[in-house]
């Protein structure tokens, strides 16, 4: 079904436009395991020189879209080149079609990204192989390659208009945030700032080691980069540097004393068990997020936990082991393969205990280090259970403050 309405074109340099998608209306991403509260955008790039040249295309469903915002500037068959920075559906899925409508166009891309297109797509286009440091020449501009492997794909790469002195990084440095504003002075920035963290929390935080190396092997190489323009949300125009500071901040594994507090809950006692440890937190001066884990996006959870130095878990007990839902979550946070953190398991059981050895044995297995006995509490729990709890969670505290203090 056609859902994009027509957007004009809009500049960023002198013959460059923004020819891309809106999806106001998307709420999940990857198989529903993103939660897009805020929409998202499918961004291309039309480059018009010697040889016109679109950078990345749309997902399927937009690309009506695509195709009137280029008629808007040249016509289709005009397109000369195609650079493909990553192969994901989001990115490709209006290639087929846009090859028809555009008989002459050649592609440039990664090896990994030519064996994927023919096999996602069972199509075999005019593909060239680029590598990084190989420049493709436009006319007045051009185009330099830099291969970025498992950013966040086997064959993702980076294009670099050095003349203009814009990355087109794809899906580095992007947000999921549908926006009237194409760039980051247009827009809120809290708003902005959030949805970066976000996609960096959910996307690129097991993979933070190679983002850091790819960053600091870009920077080294001391291209200057005025613009910044993904695939996805803003385009950085007034701060760039904003943006790649922020991901060497959430690459290089920094924390704050700030704590995650994630529950599930049967019948409201490990939540009331939560409340006191969060209060027990603040007392002690720690930022806290509490999280109701069937109330809450688990997007959003991600996203706090990646400068999160301490992690408090807690379920009720059910089968001798912890909740379902906890479970599942629990083996997610592994993927993301956080580092050198805090925790503190707790959580209420009936017949008999489980939860909590089964929360302890998870987050050890990931490398989540538990400094404070945990918690645990049969039905109800008293008003001196209530206490024992709170002097718990306040030496988590102390051992949250402690470690911070001596990076």
């Amino acid at each position: 079904m056609y859902k994009d309405t027509f957007m004009e074109n809009i500049r960023l340099k002198e013959n460059i436009f923004w020819v891309g998608a809106i999806d106001w209306n998307v709420r999940n991403f990857h198989g529903h395991t993103y939660a897009t509260e805020r929409g998202t955008t499918y961004n291309a790039y039309l480059i018009i020189d010697d040889k016109v040249t679109l950078i990345d295309a749309v997902h399927k469903d937009f690309s009506q879209g695509l195709f009137d915002n280029i008629r808007g500037i040249v016509p289709l068959e005009k397109i000369d080149y195609i650079v493909v920075n990553h192969l994901e559906p989001d990115h490709t899925g209006s290639l087929p079609e846009l090859l028809k409508l555009a008989p002459k166009a050649k592609l440039y891309g990664s090896f990994k990204c030519k064996e994927g297109l023919e096999k996602y797509y069972f199509i075999k286009p005019d593909f060239q192989v680029v590598r990084t440091g190989e420049v493709l020449k436009l006319g007045k501009r051009s185009l330099s390659f830099i291969e970025a492997p498992m950013l966040h794909w086997p064959d993702s790469m980076f294009s670099y208009c050095p003349e203009e002195k814009i990355l087109f990084p794809n899906d580095a440095f992007g947000q999921h945030l549908a926006t009237s504003g194409r760039f980051d002075d247009t827009v809120d920035n809290c708003a902005l700032m959030d949805e970066a963290a976000k996609y960096y929390g959910n996307i690129l935080w097991p993979l933070s080691s190679l983002v850091v190396r790819k960053i600091e092997q870009v920077l080294k190489s001391g291209i200057p980069i005025e613009m910044i323009a993904p695939s996805h949300g803003v385009i950085w125009r007034k701060d760039p540097a904003k943006i790649i500071n922020s991901y060497l901040y959430w690459g290089k594994n920094s924390s704050k004393e700030k704590v995650v507090i994630v529950y599930e809950t049967m019948w409201g006692n490990t939540a009331k068990l939560a409340s006191v440890i969060a209060g027990a937190l603040m007392d002690s001066g720690i930022e806290v997020k509490l999280f109701d884990l069937n109330a809450s996006s688990r997007t959003q959870i991600i996203k706090e936990m990646l400068d999160a130095k301490g992690f408090v878990i807690g379920s009720s007990t059910h089968d001798n082991d912890m909740l379902a839902n906890m479970a599942g979550f629990l083996e997610l946070l592994k993927g993301f393969a956080p580092r050198e953190r805090l925790g503190f398991c707790f959580g209420s059981y009936g017949w008999a205990g489980g939860a909590v050895e089964s929360i302890e044995n998870k987050l050890k297995s990931f490398g989540v280090n538990l400094p404070v006995e945990s918690f645990s509490v049969k039905f109800t729990p008293s008003q001196e259970e209530i206490k024992s709890c709170y002097e718990a969670a306040i030496q988590f505290a102390k051992e949250v403050k402690n470690v911070l203090r001596k990076m």
